[in-house]
């Protein structure tokens, strides 16, 4: 896909789910260079005038700290019943004015925009989350080792966390590249049987130059919807995964559906969250999914037990059990 055409892909899509719906804010994160700017005006002129009686609005965002929260324009602009606003945002991601938009964009990369958050009630995630997760990492899967090759050795960390026993059934679900797939495997042995599964082909075809298909077998699969039948595997390993579903309470609970009881499940990523937000330019909130707070209800709803939560900066690991 090209530059234009995904722009194109981008703004007609939001055009037709905003369309004719007012007030609305939207965030576009990338603030700092002129192409937030331009695609605020692409998604403005992506709306036939007939088509809308409303206007856009492309609002340079003040960020800054509030009540000693880290807040944004948001908190004080009010859009109109017949505006959208979209919120150039300058600053760091997060604060209590994110939970009133929408809809954001990442739009860090200007020539490569990625739909990140859309509200339900405008359209529901089975029309954005996969095409948007798949152009968000498609553009990655070749550096991807490169990028965080140092961060094998925690993999191979997180598997022993997991204990898996020889003869297992292990999942990867969110497998990316395939960097726990090898210990995955020589944790299970020649009995057990090790599944790869990411819903990036880009991200599967790197995986396979890597040579990591001949120790697990790679399929393309949502994790939302995992082509596995019930209650088959043993281990369950997923980084990086859960925080980036649109629910992840559904997430833990089809994760729980294709484990068998006793079976484990380990949450994974080789930075704490709190660095890992810090790199990303943004602050942890209370409602974040992978708080332990949250965590704990959301797995023993799904079916899971809580054993083991860390979260230092070198690291987050959660490990849970399946329960009858």
């Amino acid at each position: 896909m090209g530059v234009s055409q995904r722009l194109t892909e981008v703004t007609q899509f939001l055009a037709e789910v905003l369309t004719p719906r007012a007030p609305l804010t939207v965030i576009v994160d990338g603030g700092d260079h002129g192409g937030a700017a331009l695609f605020a005006a692409r998604l403005a002129a992506a709306f036939p005038a007939a088509a809308r009686a409303w206007n856009v609005d492309a609002v340079m965002g003040l960020s800054g700290p509030a009540g000693g929260v880290l807040d944004s324009a948001l908190n004080v602009l009010e859009p109109a019943a017949d505006r959208v606003i979209v919120y150039l945002r300058t600053g760091p991601r997060g604060g209590e004015g994110e939970k009133r938009a929408q809809v954001v964009i990442d739009n860090h990369d200007p020539q490569w925009p990625v739909i990140r958050h859309v509200h339900p009630r405008l359209a529901d995630p089975e029309r954005w989350h996969l095409p948007e997760s798949r152009a968000f990492f498609t553009p990655k899967a070749a550096g991807w080792d490169k990028r965080f090759g140092n961060d094998l050795p925690a993999y191979v960390k997180a598997v022993e966390a997991a204990a898996p026993s020889p003869g297992d059934v292990a999942l990867d679900v969110g497998c990316g590249t395939g960097r726990a797939l090898p210990a995955l495997a020589d944790a299970v042995g020649p009995s057990g049987r090790v599944i790869g599964l990411d819903c990036t082909p880009d991200m599967l075809a790197t995986a396979r130059a890597k040579g990591r298909d001949t120790r697990a077998v790679l399929t393309q699969a949502d994790a939302r919807h995992l082509p596995i039948a019930d209650a088959v595997a043993g281990v369950v390993f997923a980084a990086g995964l859960v925080h980036h579903l649109p629910d992840p309470a559904a997430g833990l609970a089809e994760l729980a559906r294709v484990t068998r009881s006793g079976g484990r499940l380990i949450l994974f990523h080789p930075s704490g969250r709190a660095a890992l937000a810090a790199r990303h330019g943004r602050t942890l909130t209370a409602d974040e999914p992978l708080n332990r707070e949250n965590l704990d209800p959301a797995l023993r709803a799904a079916g899971w037990r809580l054993t083991r939560y860390e979260d230092p900066d070198d690291r987050f690991l959660a490990l849970a059990v399946r329960v009858p």
